[in-house]
Order: C-alpha cells, then structure tokens, then sequence
C-alpha cells in the first residue's frame, strides 16, 4: 500500500475565527441556563438536543398537533439557511430561541415565534488548497454540530475546532484546535454535553493523513482542556481488538469515524456511540486478511468520567463494501430494562442490544440485503464471503447500496407505541476494488462504485418501517413504500403522529399506530434534517428543514418522474395550528 505526502507540505492559510458575529439585535431577552438537570428531563416545550434528549428517541411529549388537528397546520413563518450544501441541520430551541446550524459551520438565532433573525456568527474556515476535494467537502456536509450547554451554544467545525458561543449575542467566550485540519481531521457532527464535558467525535478518519488514529473525546467545558480520549481503531487494552486488523499495524489503519452524535443515560454515566467502516474500503487493499477490524460498524459503550470501553458490539464485520454502522444509536427502557436500539448502517438491519452489558438480544432485517447470512443466537454476524473482492478490477453486486438502507436520517421512537419509526432506502451497486495512491485530504477508500439501482422486482425506492420493539424481539408494525426514498430524519410525539419527508418535496405526518398519511404538504425542495416540535405561550410549532440531498440524487434514477430541484433551496419552514377564533 503506497501512502504519498508530498502534498502535505502544501502550504495552508488559516483565518482567525470571526470574534463577533455578523449581526446581532439589541435585544433584553432573559435566557435561562440549560443544566444537567433540566437535560435530564428537558422541558416538552423545548428542543434541547438534535435527537430531543440524551436517550437520542427523537420523541416530544408534544401533544398539541395530533391526528384530529393536524390537517389545520399552516405556515407560521419560513427562513432561507445561510449556505448551500448538504441539508442535515437539526434547529434547538430554548426560550423562544431558535439554534440553527449551517454548512460551513455559520450559526443563526432566530425568534422561534416569527421568524426574525437575532445574530449570526460565521466562522472563518481554513483555507485548503482545491485538490484536497473530500476534505473540502466535509464543511458543506455538516448537520446537528451544536449544542446548548449552560448558557452558550457549543460548534464543532470543519476545521477541527471546538467553538464556545454567548447564546444571546453569538460571541465567543473560546475556541480550541482539537486535532490538525492539515492532516485531514474534522468535525461533521455536534458534541454530546454533559457534566461540563463536552463528548466529541472527529471526522475525516478515512483521509490519506489520518492514518492510526479515530477518536471520541471529553473536552472541559470551561476551558477547553482534553481530559481523555478513546481510540475506535486502536486499543492497546484489547488484544482481540488489535488482532482484528491482523498484520495491519495501527499506523497504516483508517476508519472507525463515528459518525453520529452519541446517546447519554445519566443513571450509569455511560454514552453509546456507533462507529463507521473500515479503510480501505476491500480487505483486498487494506490488508487485514478476514480479520473483523474492530471497532469499526460497532456500538461501544465509554464511561463518561473516564473514557473507558464498557463493552461493544460489532454489527458487520470484515466490512468490503463500505456499509458502514454508525447512524443514531437510541437508549430505550421498557419494564425496567434498559437497551440500546439501531437500525446502524446500510445493510438495514434492526437490532435490540441489553444496554448494560451489550449482550445481542435481537435482530430484524428491512430492505433487501445480500451481504449478512445469517446471525448466531449469541449475536456472531456472518457475512456472504462470495461477496468479497479477491482481485484488483473484480465487480461484486452488493445490496443495500453505498447509498441505500440506513443512511444519516435518524429514526425515532415512541414510548407511547413502543415503536420504532425508520426511514430507509432499497438500492444495490456494484462495488470494485481499485488501487489508488492515497493523496491529502482525500479519502483513502480504494473503491469504485456502480449506479444506483433497484433490487430485482422491486419497484418502491422509498421505505417507512415502524418496528415495534420488545427486550426479546423486533416486529414489524406497519410500512409505507412509496417511489421516493425518504430524505429527512422523522419525529415521533405524543400527538400519535410521525413526521419525516421524501426527495418529492412532501413533508408528511403518519399515525403513529397504523401508518396511515393524515397530512402532507409539498415544499421548495426534498425534506432534509431533522424535524423538530416546540411550544411557546401555549401554541405548538412543527419546523421542518428543506434542501439539497445527497440521499435523493444518488437513487433519484429511481424515480425519473419525479425531477430534483437544481438549486440546493435549504430553507427552514415553521407550521402551527391556526389560533382559536
């Protein structure tokens, strides 16, 4: 395997991060502090985290608009995001202030109840030289990278940065280098805060430079200082782990991102995190052999104080084919037991995991998959090893897709139903090992990717599944298919209502128990994000984030009747229930 840095030695401009924002209202707003205690138990008017809650179920108590109302929605007020690229913002509100994240790491505060803008902070990027194309690419793919903490606004960038803002002016109070952009680390996601530590994970851990090292880490609150960090592809404290990669020493391993915000469950101080594929893509050109390559397309479990691996689980070994584990992990309790629930990655598989030790509980497949054979009763995942590429050039037909199953669009459950809401895509591709040179700040995947296309006899790109959820197994309760796949994440709530939306522009709201469409609302372009609900003076909002969508494009071949927008359009719209007359 060559590895070239010639390129590293490029030299970079970095830009100081913008003091101010770019404008700020002079407003005598009282914003109250958000503290552990109210996050462990977040007010129902309130949005506090990008999954509503530490347990990541992207539930709200909300019950306001509900199947008798929801037909009465109207548009309450709309706003356009500051930047294009990819739409996967996730809007936090907290006393009647909208949060709301943009590409290219700009934060917006907007007046939750009409609309008008408060501050605007537009942080300054590295300058990158034009032939680092997937690194450049990691700033216009950014979603949920905020939180609130206190009585700030915590950013997580493309550059590697950690970025503490005022909440009510957009200042900022610090900001600290994490890891080196020139190497090719970043931020995609937000941070994880609690107990004044903020939880983070870095990104671009399959960049030519990033080699031996991906890691969730704590940082204090205060001041920024490291206080531990774990290694998804190098733990020196497990053997098995280290001979997973077999003769691939840690130096030459890439991989093991985690690419979406961990869950928290304060009664045990444990966050629970999924992790991504292996790099390269083919073990081919990697060369772990049939090595599984821990942790990569696993859920671990840390101790929050300390960083220490609890346990973990790995979903799909020996990975080939970049179907890659590592979407919203939720923490589910029912009759006093407590588990971890995912549908992780592109295979589409569901899975139930005990959440104190980690043990497989139970399984449940979704889209069509041809990779997984089969799943022991102890939770060993067996692979179909026809699948795998054993010679530079050779085309192997994977399904789900690099594109299809379970992507970044998060689901949601409902304590209420005791389901879980998923929104999936059918695709399959050809996959191809290559050889590459690895070249800085581009990925390292080795692998040529087919178009997009249908599993035989299937006809419905698009899937809704609500999964309905047990300790000892996972059924299905009802499925909308539809030509269009899904393109936003959904929300579950307490009015029995789901809310997600497609690549048609359609924004709908299920019954929660029967799956039926109770509204639809078609808008400017395929429904990104994550859906969020809130309240003030006693009126429910709905907000739904709108905008350019990878999901949508790379299977829109799909649905050919149904032509994608060619302006990016990312936009927020913001419904209620008309007043009383």
């Amino acid at each position: 395997m060559k590895f070239s840095v010639k390129s590293f030695l490029a030299a970079t401009t970095v830009l100081a991060a913008v003091s101010t924002p770019l404008y700020a209202q002079d407003t005598k707003r009282e914003y109250s502090p958000v503290t552990d205690e109210i996050l462990a138990n977040p007010p129902a008017e309130d949005w506090l985290m990008f999954r509503g809650a530490w347990n990541n179920q992207g539930f709200s108590k909300l019950d306001m608009i509900n199947k008798d109302t929801v037909g009465k929605l109207e548009l309450a007020w709309a706003w356009p995001m500051a930047e294009a690229g990819i739409q996967e913002t996730a809007p936090l509100i907290h006393d009647g202030i909208m949060f709301i994240q943009t590409n290219n790491n700009i934060v917006e505060a907007l007046d939750a109840k009409t609309g008008d803008r408060l501050w605007t902070y537009r942080h300054e990027l590295a300058q990158l030289p034009a032939s680092w194309s997937y690194q450049i690419n990691q700033a216009r793919r950014q979603k949920n990278s905020i939180a609130l903490y206190k009585d700030k606004v915590v950013l997580t960038t493309a550059d590697a940065k950690i970025v503490v803002l005022n909440a009510l002016d957009g200042k900022v109070v610090w900001e600290k280098q994490v890891l080196d952009y020139n190497k090719g680390y970043s931020y995609t996601v937000g941070p994880l805060v609690v107990d004044n530590k903020i939880i983070s994970a870095i990104s671009g851990c399959s960049i030519a430079g990033t080699a031996g090292g991906c890691f969730i880490m704590a940082h204090d609150f205060e001041t920024g200082e490291e206080l531990w960090r774990f290694n998804t592809i190098n733990d020196p404290d497990n053997p098995e782990q280290q001979a997973s990669w077999g003769p691939v020493p840690p130096e030459n391993r890439w991989g093991g991102t985690p690419w979406t915000t961990g869950a928290y469950d304060p009664e045990t101080r444990t966050t629970v995190w999924g992790i991504g594929m292996p790099g390269p893509y083919a073990e081919l050109i990697r060369g772990s052999e049939d090595g599984t390559t821990l942790y990569t397309n696993s859920t671990l479990a840390l101790d929050i104080d300390t960083g220490k691996l609890k346990w973990y689980y790995q979903h799909l070994p020996r990975d080939n084919w970049d179907l890659d584990s590592p979407f919203e992990r939720m923490i589910v309790e029912q009759d006093g037991k407590k588990m971890v629930v995912t549908v992780p990655g592109k295979n589409g598989i569901a899975f139930g995991l005990d959440f104190e030790t980690g043990k497989y509980l139970w399984h449940k497949e979704t889209v069509y998959q041809n990779v997984v054979t089969k799943i022991d009763p102890d939770g060993t995942v067996h692979i179909n090893e026809d699948l795998i590429p054993t010679a530079v050039g050779e085309e192997k037909f994977i399904c789900s897709s690099v594109s299809g199953g379970k992507l970044w669009q998060a689901g949601a459950y409902s304590p209420l139903t005791q389901t879980y809401y998923v929104p999936l895509t059918e695709a399959c591709n050809t996959v191809t090992a290559v050889q590459t040179e690895f070249t800085a700040g581009n990925a390292v995947g080795s692998m040529k990717f087919g178009p997009r296309v249908m599993p035989e006899g299937q006809t419905m790109a698009g899937l809704v599944e609500a999964i309905k959820v047990s300790p000892t197994e996972g059924t299905t309760k009802w499925e909308y298919r539809s030509r269009p796949t899904p393109t936003s994440s959904v929300l579950a709530t307490a009015g029995g209502l789901v809310f997600g939306g497609d690549a048609a522009r359609e924004v709908k709201a299920w019954d929660a128990e029967t799956g039926e469409v109770l509204w639809s609302q078609r808008l400017n372009a395929p429904i990104g994000g994550y859906p969020a609900t809130y309240a003030i003076d006693g009126e429910q909002y709905l907000v739904i984030p709108t905008g350019y969508s990878a999901a949508a494009s790379s299977i829109s071949s799909a649905f050919p009747e149904i032509p994608l927008p060619t302006g990016s359009g990312n936009s927020i719209f913001v419904f209620k229930l008309p007043k009383d007359k």
